[in-house]
């Protein structure tokens, strides 16, 4: 069972945020994404911010899903080609509100667009949270609000404002966000909302950025009351039967739960790492697959299956032939494989290029 297990189970990378600690770099990631990954059935393989890590990413294949979730504020030159009515002191008052954020990772970026685009490339499950929305938005050719408060709130009544960060608040802030019907957010709560008959609830937060123009092959999903996108999604890649979508979400639901529990404040909150179809029978508690981060565990079994069954039929085949004819054959791929190689090499260093620049 436990070589079968190697194989099967799913593997959702995440990558690392950067901080100090006693004069040295330390990696680390939220313990609540990857407690929610591992008890769902699934490996979080953990990417580190090393530079030149973008240049690695084949070697953490296969990779079933990806979920982004923290860091830094991304490089405004990134996505600002309608730089922010900002002044220099604006800029700079941001800069001191919110010092542990604006303190810009190019690495990071580098990485995690990378990572992005290789998931809207495949179709690979991709779930982004806070950062991680904002990252997959921008690597779409959408952009970001420098700072919300700055850019959107003082533009509003002060009814219509709203709060997405207390610092002395974390886990315990809330807001209310309005959910967008037939979209994933609303299937998910569903049963919440029409418990409460609204298509509303409260929702955890923590950023000063958010996304200002949503890229065009994205729908939205819930919108804040002072107007800010809150969730949206890729209709053309959500196929919940296997459980695929590309989707960003600025709360955090991981951390909507009940004071001193663990306890969640709606059951839709986990609906984001989580699927009901199992691989088997025999495996139907341990490898209950992630509706929002991992390909869909039947069909991906069923690939297993149909590798194994060709690799028979190759074996068959192969056994009857001369030595000289394998060797011409074994020649021959040895050739593709490096002519793959170079070709692959050559795309991935024009992508890094191309977000470099």
């Amino acid at each position: 069972m436990a070589a079968e297990l190697s194989v099967v189970l799913p593997r959702v990378l995440i990558v690392s945020r950067r901080t100090v600690r006693k004069n040295k770099f330390v990696d680390f990631v939220g313990e609540y994404h990857l407690d929610l990954i591992v008890s769902y059935g699934a490996v979080p393989v953990i990417v580190p911010r090393v530079t030149g890590v973008h240049m690695l990413l084949e070697s953490f294949e296969p990779i079933h899903g990806v979920l982004l979730c923290e860091g830094e504020d991304l490089d405004p030159s990134l996505y600002d080609d309608e730089p922010a009515n900002l002044s220099a002191e604006e800029i700079e008052e941001i800069r001191r509100q919110h010092a542990s954020d604006t303190a810009i990772d190019k690495e990071k970026d580098t990485i995690e667009l990378r990572l992005a685009k290789l998931c809207l490339e495949r179709n690979i499950p991709y779930l982004g949270i806070c950062r991680g929305s904002q990252v997959l938005n921008v690597a779409c050719g959408g952009t970001l609000y420098r700072d919300i408060e700055k850019e959107l709130s003082r533009n509003l009544p002060q009814n219509q404002r709203v709060l997405h960060i207390d610092y002395d608040n974390y886990d315990g802030h809330r807001h209310v966000v309005k959910i967008i019907e037939n979209t994933p957010l609303h299937h998910w709560f569903k049963n919440s909302l029409e418990e409460y008959d609204k298509m509303e609830i409260f929702v955890n937060s923590y950023h000063h950025q958010g996304v200002k123009k949503l890229a065009q092959r994205f729908v939205p999903m819930a919108f804040a009351t002072d107007g800010l996108i809150e969730g949206f999604y890729d209709p053309d890649a959500y196929n919940p039967e296997e459980g695929k979508f590309i989707m960003g979400l600025q709360f955090h639901p991981e951390r909507m739960r009940q004071s001193d529990t663990d306890e969640f404040d709606y059951p839709g909150c986990t609906f984001a790492y989580q699927s009901n179809t199992a691989l088997s029978i025999q495996q139907e508690e341990r490898l209950i697959q992630m509706g929002a981060t991992v390909r869909n565990g039947s069909s991906y079994l069923e690939r297993l299956k149909m590798n194994e069954e060709r690799e028979g039929i190759a074996r068959k085949v192969m056994s009857k032939m001369s030595v000289e004819q394998l060797s011409d054959l074994k020649s021959f791929y040895n050739m593709m494989g490096q002519i793959c190689s170079e070709i692959l090499e050559r795309k991935l260093q024009d992508i890094v290029n191309e977000v470099a620049s």
